[in-house]
């Protein structure tokens, strides 16, 4: 084995010293430099990828292929991909600890193989033993599956060499490791790597990999950012662990739309589909109630409505709590000061709490119309007419702006049977739609006259 030398990575950004030091110079962190072990030329990542000499060519002489793409058998995980799997891509999913990625991977291993493909599963940190008995959980029989529970690199290129899967499922990448590299699993340099290879491997191949990612206590996807740019494709699997709901969403896709989300359902027998996610989230809205609100989110192509809670009490502190479940708390914060200035509701010695019900998590400027009703119902204690969607952005203003995909969110309301539709008024741009009532609104002061005279 070549001999190697030190240096001191930072966990943070990813910056390398060659001596240690209290504080990273570059993102100013404290104890956040890690020893490493540098590159041995036998394992120099520079050589991995062996170009060849081309010249500029103009954007008409561009030659270009349409991609080509498996279903993999679910169809909220096509959605996210873009429409199926795409040969030689490398996607990364990551989530929390026990949220369901492990099981999504073996359900989607199972269903990949029914389409005429065999797949291998490589297990980094679970036994042989323990996905056979997950597998029988799960209902998992094919023969066209293959297991594999070790981390070592060199032996898998052998594996995969002799096997040569349709699919190949890694779990996780932090626990996969090259022998050539003197550093333990789930370092910078282990995982950086591992991840070059496993690209070479996918591009050359043509063979999709799917590698599981751990996240750190803030969220974040473990180890270097340069994972995040290497791959192809970046899932994020999310939920509350309490809630039998799970949204896969896509944070990054080289062949396809981002933001787009996947609903599935955890049950005893593994993850289901969700067909139509807005009748399951609103399911369980009790009708009458104050505090009470529809809105529309738009996530990717698809409008969801879910319903935002909110309660308002009076404070027993000096100062009054804000807290909110699935809301930024900053866009509340800013929804509360221009209820307070622009339409005199009182909230600013009071308690305000709000809640997306569900467990899901808002984060586009539609949902402010809704969000300020549901405060000032609560506010006032008296509950809005059921049936109504509220639509809209505020401004600092108090005005209600336009938002992106009115028309589509409008049609998906009409079909969910919602009677009226609360808009942004926009003097040139004139929408209606048979079987729905449309009420545009100019300010936020309008809105709450029409509920509250």
């Amino acid at each position: 084995m070549p001999k190697t030398t030190v240096q001191y990575v930072c966990q943070s950004c990813g910056a390398s010293f060659r001596q240690w030091m209290g504080r990273c110079s570059t993102c100013q962190e404290w104890d956040s430099l890690q020893e490493e072990s540098i590159l041995p030329k036998a394992f120099d990542l520079k050589g991995l990828s062996k170009a060849t000499h081309s010249i500029p060519v103009r954007f008409p002489d561009l030659s270009h292929e349409e991609v080509d793409r498996h279903p993999s058998g679910w169809f909220e995980l096509d959605r996210v991909l873009g429409g199926g799997i795409v040969p030689g891509s490398l996607v990364l999913i990551g989530g929390e600890p026990g949220i369901g990625k492990s099981t999504l991977l073996l359900q989607v291993a199972e269903t990949y193989t029914g389409k005429g493909h065999s797949v291998l599963y490589v297990s980094a940190e679970e036994s042989l033993s323990q996905l056979k008995q997950r597998g029988k959980r799960l209902g998992v029989s094919s023969k066209e599956l293959f297991f594999w529970a070790e981390g070592d690199l060199s032996r898998l290129e052998m594996i995969i060499e002799e096997l040569s899967p349709g699919l190949i499922l890694v779990d996780s990448i932090q626990m996969v490791y090259h022998p050539e590299l003197e550093s333990s699993p789930g370092s910078l340099i282990q995982v950086r790597g591992c991840s070059i290879r496993l690209m070479e491997i996918a591009k050359k191949s043509s063979i999709p990999i799917f590698l599981v990612g751990h996240v750190t206590k803030e969220g974040s996807l473990a180890g270097p950012k340069i994972l995040e740019h290497l791959v192809d494709t970046v899932l994020y699997f999310e939920g509350e662990k309490a809630l039998h709901y799970r949204i896969l969403r896509t944070i990054k896709n080289r062949f396809g739309t981002v933001d787009e989300v996947g609903i599935f359902r955890m049950g005893e027998e593994g993850l289901e589909e969700v067909e139509n996610p807005s009748e399951l989230f609103l399911e369980e809205k009790p009708p009458g109630m104050s505090g009470s609100v529809i809105v529309s989110s738009l996530e990717g192509t698809r409008p969801l409505f879910l319903e935002v809670q909110a309660l308002v009490c009076e404070t027993k502190n000096s100062f009054p709590n804000r807290r909110s479940s699935g809301i930024d708390l900053n866009r509340l914060s800013l929804i509360l000061a221009v209820l307070e200035k622009r339409a005199r509701v009182g909230v600013d010695r009071a308690d305000v709490f709000v809640n997306v019900a569900g467990g899901m998590k808002i984060n586009e400027p539609a949902i402010d119309l809704g969000l300020a009703m549901a405060i000032a119902s609560a506010a006032y204690g008296k509950a809005i007419e059921d049936g109504v969607v509220w639509i809209g952005e505020i401004g600092l203003g108090g005005e209600i702006r336009y938002v992106q995909g009115l028309e589509r969110r409008i049609t998906e309301a009409r079909n969910l049977g919602f009677k009226r539709c609360m808009i942004p008024y926009h003097p040139k741009k004139n929408i209606s739609l048979d079987g729905i009532e449309l009420c545009p609104i100019r300010t936020l002061q309008e809105g709450l006259e029409r509920v509250f005279p």
